[in-house]
């Protein structure tokens, strides 16, 4: 499949098209709305729907993009680090437009208020039932990062979110958050939950034992006659980002030899479309398509990007298209191939934002999140404080909602200084909103949430911000190992991204005088990925900590003054709103 430069503006165009025209139905019924906004005309033979990251959200939430997601070296400037106004006129588009409040976080909170909620799984139901409707054979994709996130997923071990995506329609997923559930969990949950109905793949997780698979590497599946090999690639680095015992027996990693193998095998076996539904990030999904030949697109999630187009990447069997579908369910991906002679000719690509209030609710699905909710909802909806400042955690480096974990962790346990794991998920609220134990468990709900206190001398500080800083920045996407910046509370430092691995921290103050290497400080901190944490004597779940310290603010809470370091040598780069 080659595309031209002409070709990839023609995309461009019609991307930008993709939730545009919202302010002519914002006053309509949803019913209308939803006619004028997604009726979205079939193309091709060969479809595909995808979902990711919606990290267990089954209500409609407020989700704020990121002002900051910088692209170094080569990927500066690229794709997906562009932001606010930089991605707008990447896509000539206009702010003040549904479009704008879809991609970007330009005038968050006006946008909001005017456009409403987003996602939700009810609304989304009904967006992948008319869409199939309209595409006879077409399949839902889930990236993963699907079963955690919220309280009722963590509440019910996974349960809420596996009967929800039976119920929309889940063809095939690939996982990463859904392992800290345990491999048992996850095992339970594949061989008799999904089994016949949901294939969980990942050609990249074997038994540390003898190497033997441990899930389907790939499935093929007719669509309109043409037989389709879905490959999966769940998160490489999970033993790293989380805790290994909770996967003790599997190993991850890229394996692009594998995927290689498994593209070939799938071909030989008659696949005249091969897709990859992946948790690579896309960064490392680019560079995967430049390596290996003969998938016609990565279907990509892990770094929340809401990309609204398709990128062609160039490799030595001819042109991978490299998607990712954002994160919260506030987005879904279609994917229409024209499939002609056994290969893909040609292609149209949609990421479609889910409006709320611009959809109706699928009545089977709004049902089961009601009986999902009813036993919980009283704890859910208790209300903990009133937020005066807007809330909302995605960026690189910080976000208001994580300024305010480090805040309680702080003031509760009487520290120094705290860090707070660089995690994209969690929802945004509005100056004025209540925050209630839903929407702060939206912000914690892990499986191993402990609260800790530790001390750290100065010099272990520093390698600390170091490490997470490579896997942030690394030149090489291969090296990155997720997640964006930890958050600092208590501590001002310079970063400077650009530079070599070990150089990028300098300054670090603690209440104005530099920190002392060989000086021992009080740090405080929660998700620890050591196992002895779990049964360490007074490590309380984080949520405790923080409901403690959000009622002690006499119910309300002022607006957080972000902890964000000082940056060198980004200065104009367009992963930064101006």
């Amino acid at each position: 499949m080659n595309i031209s430069k002409r070709e990839f503006m023609q995309v461009l165009s019609a991307a930008s098209v993709a939730g545009m025209g919202l302010g002519r139905w914002s006053e309509a019924d949803a019913a209308t709305a939803q006619k004028g906004l997604y009726d979205v005309p079939r193309f091709g033979n060969v479809s595909f729907l995808h979902m990711t990251d919606c990290h267990a959200q089954l209500m409609p939430i407020r989700f704020r993009e990121p002002s900051v997601n910088l692209g170094i070296g080569g990927m500066k400037g690229q794709l997906p680090h562009l932001v606010g106004e930089h991605l707008l006129k990447t896509l000539g588009a206009r702010p003040d437009t549904d479009l704008s409040h879809a991609f970007t976080c330009l005038d968050f909170e006006k946008a909001s208020r005017r456009y409403g909620k987003v996602g939700g799984f009810a609304h989304l139901a009904t967006l992948v039932r008319q869409l199939k409707a309209s595409r006879p054979g077409a399949l839902l994709l889930d990236g993963g990062d699907t079963w955690q996130g919220s309280a009722t997923s963590l509440w019910t071990n996974a349960q809420d979110m596996v009967d929800a995506c039976k119920l929309l329609g889940v063809d095939v997923m690939t996982g990463h958050w859904e392992f800290t559930y345990g491999m048992e969990r996850v095992q339970e949950i594949v061989n008799k939950d999904f089994k016949g109905q949901v294939d969980f793949v990942a050609q990249n997780i074997k038994t540390t034992d003898f190497g033997d698979p441990v899930f389907k590497p790939y499935v093929i599946r007719e669509i309109n006659g043409v037989p389709c090999a879905i490959i999966g690639q769940a998160f490489p680095y999970t033993p790293i980002a989380n805790p290994r015992y909770m996967v003790a027996d599997w190993s991850f990693g890229i394996q692009d030899e594998n995927m290689q193998a498994m593209v070939d095998e799938a071909r030989g076996k008659g696949a005249q479309v091969v897709v990859v539904v992946s948790h690579n990030g896309m960064d490392v999904d680019l560079k995967m398509a430049s390596r290996v030949r003969g998938i016609d697109a990565i279907f990509g999630g892990h770094t929340h990007d809401g990309v609204p187009v398709a990128i062609p990447v160039k490799n030595a069997g001819g042109t991978t298209l490299v998607t990712n579908a954002g994160s919260n369910s506030k987005f879904l991906g279609l994917m229409d191939f024209d499939v002609k002679g056994g290969k893909v000719v040609d292609f149209r690509y949609r990421l479609l934002p889910v409006f709320a209030n611009q959809l109706q609710a699928d009545p089977a699905m709004a049902a089961l999140i009601k009986k999902i909710r009813d036993p919980y909802e009283a704890k859910l909806n208790e209300k903990l404080a009133v937020t005066e400042g807007l809330l909302y955690r995605r960026g690189n480096f910080n976000g208001s909602w994580d300024q305010l974990i480090v805040d309680a962790l702080i003031d509760v346990q009487g520290a120094d200084l705290a860090f707070s794991p660089g995690f994209r998920w969690g929802t945004s609220l509005l100056p004025g909103e209540t925050i209630t134990r839903e929407l702060m468990m939206d912000q914690l709900a892990i499986t191993y949430p402990y609260a800790t206190l530790t001390e750290m001398r100065g010099e272990m500080i520093k390698t600390v911000l170091e490490d997470v800083c490579d896997n942030l920045f690394n030149p090489d996407p291969y090296y990155q190992q997720g997640g964006d910046m930890v958050r600092v509370g208590g501590l001002t430092y310079t970063c400077t991204p650009g530079a070599a691995m070990g150089s990028r921290i300098s300054d670090m103050r603690l209440k104005g005088k530099p920190i002392d290497a060989g000086k021992t400080y009080k740090v405080a901190g929660w998700a620890p990925v050591a196992e002895e944490a779990r049964t360490a004597p007074g490590n309380k779940p984080v949520w405790d900590v923080v409901e403690t310290w959000l009622k002690s603010q006499g119910g309300r809470v002022k607006p957080r003054a972000i902890n964000t370091p000082s940056l060198v040598g980004v200065q104009g780069n367009p992963g930064m709103v101006a």
